[in-house]
């Protein structure tokens, strides 16, 4: 997938301005965080859980060789095969070598944040294999032409009504007048217009959300099966994953399970949790002849070690940028390549380069609710402000943000002249807002004020209230 990263501002500023955009992004608050949240109170040690889950994840990266290699050896001993890719170029021609030995014309595809990582569709046509995206979401925009805008909603970027129309659009063998209104008219659209395909395909390519080194089994999570038959109905199933994704047990697996559907879409389990371990055995009912893992590293090993370590953990349930205010505010692709919101401004300059991405680390406003949520407990902000700090050495940090800090720098060394000049400023605007408690635009503040309001200070400053505290003792 191409990166327009380094377009952040430009990107944001159009989403910022698409009316039709900005209506579909109201869904994020009661699609998900409300449901998150009923689920995460009805559960007393869900903090616990997060405690298991994130001990789980770093006892694995600090051991990741072992079981890696513990994994392969397992699939290996189930009849499978395990591809170790480096790059994405690596990937895509693996799997092309897969289809092409099958003889592959089609493959349905179930969604896969890994293969959007590594351009798999686009590589696919341009030789002449045709991908079938089977998730509704994928399925819409792939049908749109669009990549997704959200890791577990890719469509969440889109209105009933555009959906409509790309059916009309796209289905053309329909009746025109047929009623496209609720979400079931899609679903059951979508049904009949792939229930061919997944006959037809020769190859079924799926993620993973686990790989588990004890059984060699891979793990997906859908609400819709049809990772399922993705998987089943194909002569060979491919599942393409990233090496962080491999747990040591399954009762590993079982633990982070509780975290994931809680997390991402406020539910205490997703309708279908599948695990696969190797191909059909003589004596099953189904299943594929061929079972093949390609594991991608991808610069994921580099971070091993580093103060970014700690983002290996994520599971990729989309609890950060659900209630990330920014996210909310423009959407998935303002940020440019595979992985948005608060999580994709951390792994995305990991991946492709502080050059390429550097602007992503600076869309916070540090409000600390991504990683008050992540079932993993993900410092994100911290990461955040390494990658700001990063950038500012390399001289890439934008001028604006470059002179704000040497003005800072001028004030806090010289401690009298701070106090003056936060005081004052306190003062004045503590007084211009006393009787709304807010500000709908302020000077150099356009950022802020042009999709929320700034709040008033009280009209004293830190330093201020700190001092009289202290004289009260």
């Amino acid at each position: 997938m191409q990166s327009t990263s380094r377009s952040f501002k430009a990107n944001a500023h159009r989403a910022l301005n698409d009316a039709v955009l900005q209506r579909a992004l109201g869904n994020i608050k009661t699609g998900f965080q409300e449901k998150r949240r009923r689920v995460v109170e009805a559960l007393p040690e869900f903090e616990a859980l997060r405690d298991s889950g994130r001990d789980i994840k770093n006892h694995t990266l600090a051991h990741l060789d072992f079981y890696l290699e513990r994994f392969e050896e397992k699939v290996i001993a189930n009849g499978g095969t395990v591809h170790w890719c480096r790059t994405p170029a690596e990937a895509r021609e693996t799997i092309l070598a897969i289809c092409r030995r099958r003889e592959a014309r089609t493959v349905t595809k179930g969604k896969s944040m890994v293969a959007e990582e590594i351009g798999l569709n686009a590589f696919l046509e341009a030789n002449a294999i045709e991908p079938v995206e089977t998730d509704l979401g994928e399925y819409i925009i792939q049908i749109r032409n669009e990549p997704p805008s959200h890791i577990i909603a890719p469509a969440i970027h889109v209105t009933r009504e555009q959906i409509a129309e790309d059916f009309r659009r796209h289905h053309t063998e329909l009746d025109p007048a047929r009623r496209l209104e609720e979400p079931g008219d899609f679903t059951d659209e979508a049904r009949a217009q792939l229930r061919d395909r997944y006959f037809q395909a020769d190859v079924g390519i799926t993620g993973a959300n686990f790989l588990i080194a004890e059984t060699g089994s891979t793990v997906i999570v859908t609400n819709e099966g049809n990772g399922d038959m993705t998987q089943l109905l194909g002569k060979c199933h491919v599942v393409i994953a990233s090496l962080e994704k491999v747990v040591p047990t399954l009762d590993d697996a079982a633990t982070i399970l509780r975290l994931l559907a809680r997390s991402a879409t406020g539910q205490e389990m997703s309708v279908y949790t599948t695990f696969s371990t190797g191909p059909r055995r003589p004596d099953d009912l189904d299943g594929p002849e061929e079972f093949h893992v390609v594991l991608l590293d991808n610069g994921r090993s580099a971070m091993l070690g580093t103060q970014f370590q700690d983002m290996l953990r994520c599971i990729r349930c989309a609890a950060c940028m659900n209630h990330c205010p920014v996210y909310a505010a423009v959407g998935g692709h303002a940020y440019g390549w595979v992985y948005p919101g608060p999580m994709g401004a951390v792994l995305t300059p990991s991946l492709i380069g502080v050059e390429e991405a550097g602007h992503l680390p600076n869309a916070s406003t540090f409000c600390g609710r991504c990683e008050s949520v992540c079932p993993m407990r993900i410092p994100l902000p911290k990461m955040m402000r390494h990658y700001r700090t990063r950038e500012f050495e390399r001289g890439l940090a934008p001028p604006m943000a470059k002179g704000g800090l040497a003005v800072w720098a001028f004030l806090a060394t010289r401690p009298t002249l701070y106090r003056f000049v936060t005081g004052m400023a306190a003062r004045v605007l503590g007084a211009l807002g006393r009787r709304t408690g807010r500000f709908k635009s302020l000077p150099l503040a356009g950022g802020w004020t042009g999709v929320r309001d700034m709040p008033a200070p009280e009209g004293r400053s830190f330093h201020a209230l700190w001092a009289e505290r202290r004289g009260g003792r």
